[in-house]
């Protein structure tokens, strides 16, 4: 008997050691918990989102497209040297004059003319020769194509810029709205863990009835089925949690295992004015998506505008090249007239592409092909413009909707705070179950998480409308959840 008595002591002693070194263990390999607020979350996403990097590069070629664009007007310069031998050689021809017998008698010319000589021709094998051959060359070509084409460069770099701010404020929309889905799923997810507890509890006190024979089997067996029916409800909500800080850290550039604390949004939500015709009117100017068409618009115009003129205008080129020589250079004295043996040209040139002239060459078809994207790209504006503005009036809608139903939901609190207070006042007084406490509190929680459910989604829908009409974010959304930004 005491050696029983000696086991269970050393039971009780050890297994809570061994419990606890377990559950340190297991903290202690568990990933470290990050504390994030909203901007801190953007700023990450911001430095680490790698196609927003890779904009950032090509972006900074077309800068550097436009600071040097002035470079359009260095003439381009050529030097070249070549030392060759010719394959076959070469026939030198000519006559050699006689000089020493005069032919006037033969040709019967009158005395006293000048006495007149005769040459004999001559031909000459010449053998493949070396040569050497130098050339430098300066060339300017100046059309009026010249000037659209730097104002095109500019615009360029301006779409560019339009384009990358539209990328990153996207990211940060996503990103401030994946915070909140967490901040609502996490609220969720707790609620539920609290529901599947009480069901727990219920399913213990049926079981303790049924055994007291306070009870029939039939309610031992409804509290059974009421505690499974929720667990797989509870492990999709905990899978959906884990999937969604997955997807959180990778859009932050961190390991998807990463564990984050996110600061709750606890207080209700002030209502936002929201005037809808300025919103309407902002959102077809200020759009990202909107600024975006308007600069591709004006770029694809411009370069057709610098097309259109380098066919239909003249050009002007200036050239001029310096290209002495010399045959076989491996003879010291050929070098001494090499400068004179060519000394180059200068030369202007007007010239203009005729084909442009008329409409039925590719050149002219390819003008009204660039107008017609260019007719196509308005169209698309248009839409857009169209469709920003009925997203802008139906996020409105929903919010004022959201904002309506919120009063109603947090009357809904109340009552439920009622119930909850009155119940547990009656377990006090032994009139009602510790189980029957857990369900009215659970009922509360579930009012408290309908009313946060609102207070996340307006904010997200202000979200949206910020970057519909270009505000920046906090504008709106900061001042409905009494934030300063």
């Amino acid at each position: 008997m005491k050696r029983k008595l000696l086991v269970i002591a050393l039971a009780i002693t050890v297994f809570p050691r061994l419990v606890f070194a377990q559950e340190a263990a297991d903290a202690s390999s568990a990933a470290p918990v990050m504390k994030i607020t909203p901007d801190e979350a953007v700023k990450l996403a911001i430095k680490n989102n790698l196609s927003l990097q890779s904009n950032l590069v090509e972006l900074d070629t077309k800068k550097r497209k436009t600071d040097l664009q002035w470079n359009q007007f260095i003439p381009s310069l050529d030097a070249r040297l070549t030392l060759g031998r010719q394959n076959q050689g070469t026939t030198a021809s000519g006559v050699e004059p006689l000089r020493n017998i005069p032919l006037n008698s033969a040709l019967g010319l009158p005395s006293g003319t000048p006495d007149v000589y005769g040459v004999i021709p001559y031909s000459v094998d010449v053998d493949p020769q070396w040569f050497f051959q130098t050339n430098f060359a300066v060339g300017w070509n100046i059309s009026a194509a010249l000037f659209e084409g730097l104002r095109n460069f500019r615009l360029d770099y301006e779409a560019g810029l339009i384009s990358y701010e539209k990328a990153e404020l996207q990211t940060e929309r996503d990103v401030r709205k994946l915070y909140y889905q967490m901040l609502l799923l996490e609220e969720n997810l707790k609620l539920k863990r609290e529901s599947y507890e009480t069901a727990e509890r219920q399913e213990a006190s049926a079981r303790a009835a049924y055994r007291a024979g306070l009870a029939p089997e039939l309610q031992l067996l409804q509290a059974q089925v009421s505690k499974e029916n929720k667990k797989p409800e509870l492990n999709e909500l905990e899978n959906q949690f884990k999937t969604l800080k997955a997807n959180f850290a990778f859009m932050l550039g961190l390991p998807t295992e990463t564990d984050f604390e996110l600061i709750p949004q606890t207080d209700s939500i002030a209502a936002v004015p929201l005037d809808i015709q300025r919103l309407i009117a902002d959102a077809a100017e200020k759009k990202p998506d909107i600024r975006e068409l308007k600069a591709q618009i004006e770029f694809a115009k411009s370069g057709r505008k610098a097309r259109a003129w380098q066919q239909n205008t003249p050009y002007l080129a200036l050239s001029w090249n310096f290209a002495p020589n010399v045959i076989d250079p491996w003879t010291p004295s050929r070098w001494d007239d090499w400068f004179k043996q060519d000394g180059g040209s200068f030369s202007i040139t007007l010239g203009m592409n005729l084909n442009g002239l008329v409409p039925l060459f590719k050149e002219g078809q390819a003008l009204k092909d660039i107008d017609n994207q260019i007719k196509t790209a308005e169209l698309g504006l248009k839409q857009a413009i169209q469709g920003a503005e009925i997203e802008v009036y139906q996020t409105i809608l929903s919010l004022q909707n959201a904002q309506t139903s919120l009063g109603a939901m947090q009357e809904t609190v109340k009552l439920a705070q009622r119930s909850y207070d009155s119940t547990y006042r009656a377990y006090g007084a032994g009139l009602q179950t510790f189980v029957e406490v857990r369900s009215a509190e659970d009922a509360l929680n579930q009012a408290k998480l309908g009313v946060l459910s609102q207070n996340y989604a307006y904010i997200m829908g202000l979200i949206d409308l910020e970057y519909a009409v270009g505000a920046s974010f906090g504008t709106l959304s900061g001042s409905a959840a009494g934030n300063e930004n």
